[in-house]
């Protein structure tokens, strides 16, 4: 991932010098969330937001376009993660997401009980390792018995189980907060069930719900485009040493819990 980061860094800084155009940096948590911008007009913050994707889970409070406060996340797997790992135990290859999706429209959601981590002290935190643990003991177990696995029922009862643990998490924050626009960002936002589980909850409480169309849920251009306006806007910008990280946990203030 680093090497090709590096490529399109460079690319950008080779642009910029032959274009004599500023140089802007962008967080590619903060293009997840900008994906609505360009899907909702509309939309403007303050929000909260989920961003839920192969590589990350997290609840962000946006204050405005480049004023992101996480307040929540998982302290293990992402979801996005989760559940490419439960599509490759069951066999389903890679990525897991579309192909669950799709298998756990024929199955019972109550056939599993599957746990709902529940993190003391941290409310808004999430942790998806003991879900995966469960799928795969699940489906070791009825190798080893010989047994038939209902699969389409394990997809359902999954994805039910995550949209259980995301959920609620994101309605209470957004209610503490003083949120009354939700958005939902990454990957797994292209997911059914847990789409109508929002929509549902957010119609319920009276929440504005912004959810962007699949195009733009997984990672394209056009969102870090997007973002990038804002930062321009912001007068955000980097010099010719900008390096490229696989990870980051921060912008700004040098803060955590600041992106």
């Amino acid at each position: 991932m680093i090497g090709a980061l590096l490529v399109g860094v460079n690319y950008a800084k080779g642009l910029a010098m032959a274009l004599d155009v500023p140089l802007i940096p962008v967080h590619h948590i903060r293009g997840h969330i900008a994906a609505n911008y360009i899907a909702f007009p509309e939309l403007e913050p303050p929000f909260l937001c989920l961003i839920v994707s192969g590589g990350n889970s997290l609840i962000a409070d946006v204050r405005n376009y480049t004023d992101i406060s996480i307040i929540g996340r998982s302290l293990d797997d992402a979801a996005g993660e989760c559940f490419d790992k439960a599509a490759r135990v069951l066999g389903l290859g890679y990525p897991g997401g579309p192909v669950l999706d799709k298998l756990a429209q024929s199955g019972d959601d109550l056939h599993f009980d599957l746990p709902h981590p529940v993190i003391e002290g941290f409310p808004y935190d999430m942790s998806f390792s003991g879900l995966k643990t469960a799928v795969v003991n699940i489906v070791h177990n009825a190798e080893q018995k010989g047994e038939a696995l209902d699969t389409a029922s394990l997809a359902a009862s999954f994805t039910r189980t995550v949209s259980e643990i995301l959920v609620p998490r994101v309605m209470s924050a957004a209610a503490e907060f003083g949120r009354d626009k939700v958005v939902i960002a990454g990957g797994v936002a292209a997911n059914s069930r847990i789409r109508l589980d929002f929509e549902k909850t957010a119609r319920e409480a009276g929440f504005q719900l912004f959810v962007p169309p699949l195009n733009l849920c997984g990672d394209n251009a056009a969102m870090i485009g997007c973002q990038g306006y804002y930062e321009y806007k912001a007068g955000f910008s980097a010099g010719m040493d900008l390096d490229a990280y696989a990870t980051i946990s921060c912008q700004g203030d040098g803060s955590p819990d600041n992106l």
